[in-house]
């Protein structure tokens, strides 16, 4: 059954792997034996010590996911350092917080870039070097509990997840029959940089927490068993899925 999980050999690109989920889903692939490739836009040394620690390699490449430019890098940079890509995990991401009346325009194209465009156009770039390889491949796009709710005060992040529920249903429609596998996570409220502002917010928090059956807010922890096996061959049939990592949230 372990074999199912088996990652050793594989190589990863994961974006966002500086520090919250995309240092989490990193350790997590690492510990099933996958070499990473951290992509951010501030250096990884940390999230490099932690996955060298478990005995995998780690290269890291700075590049601002705001734009598409250098998608075309990370890949042929990811190719010279190991010959091959088997997992995408499409982690980066950004929120703006502010009442739609006054929502800005930069604050929409900024969100909507990193969040989801970016995110189709790398998962294309990488898509092709699976058919290129002829291996096939997984591909792991981090959704969020608004790709189902309409949530406040967040606009282009809800347009952006709900995006990203969308395109992993059609891209996984257009390339499972190349054995390229497409699904999502969506995590509940976790403990990151992005509901920093939510968990210091007394009253807010409290009303957060009274809903999560679980009771508690999600680590990235939490998503490294779920990851691994989208990652691995455990999940050969199943695609085109966004599975909630929640606490029980939308059960609620």
């Amino acid at each position: 059954m372990t074999s199912l999980f088996n990652l050793n050999g594989k190589v990863a690109i994961v974006t966002g792997a500086s520090t919250g989920l995309g240092q989490g889903i990193s350790l997590g692939l690492a510990e099933a034996g996958c070499h990473i490739v951290g992509v951010d836009y501030v250096p990884m040394n940390e999230t490099k010590a932690k996955v060298e620690a478990l005995g995998c390699k780690f290269h890291g490449i700075i590049a601002n996911l705001l734009s598409t430019e250098p998608i075309d890098t990370i890949v042929s940079e990811t190719l010279d350092e190991f010959g091959k890509i088997d997992i995408l995990v499409n982690n980066a991401g950004i929120i703006r917080r502010e009442d739609s009346v006054n929502f800005t325009e930069k604050d929409w194209d900024d969100v909507l870039n990193i969040n989801l465009k970016t995110v189709f156009f790398l998962s294309q770039k990488v898509a092709k070097q699976f058919l290129a390889q002829e291996t096939g491949g997984k591909i792991i796009n981090i959704a969020s509990m608004l790709s189902f709710q309409g949530g406040i005060r967040v606009p282009s992040y809800t347009a952006s997840k709900s995006g990203v529920k969308g395109i992993t249903m059609l891209l996984a429609n257009e390339w499972a029959k190349h054995n390229i596998n497409v699904n999502a996570i969506a995590p509940g409220y976790m403990a990151t940089n992005n509901t920093q502002q939510l968990r210091e917010d007394k009253k807010r928090s409290e009303e957060i927490l009274s809903r999560i059956p679980a009771g508690r807010w999600g680590t990235p922890d939490d998503l490294k068993g779920t990851t691994i096996f989208l990652a691995s061959p455990a999940s050969d049939y199943v695609n085109g899925y966004t599975i909630a990592v929640d606490g029980g949230w939308l059960a609620r």
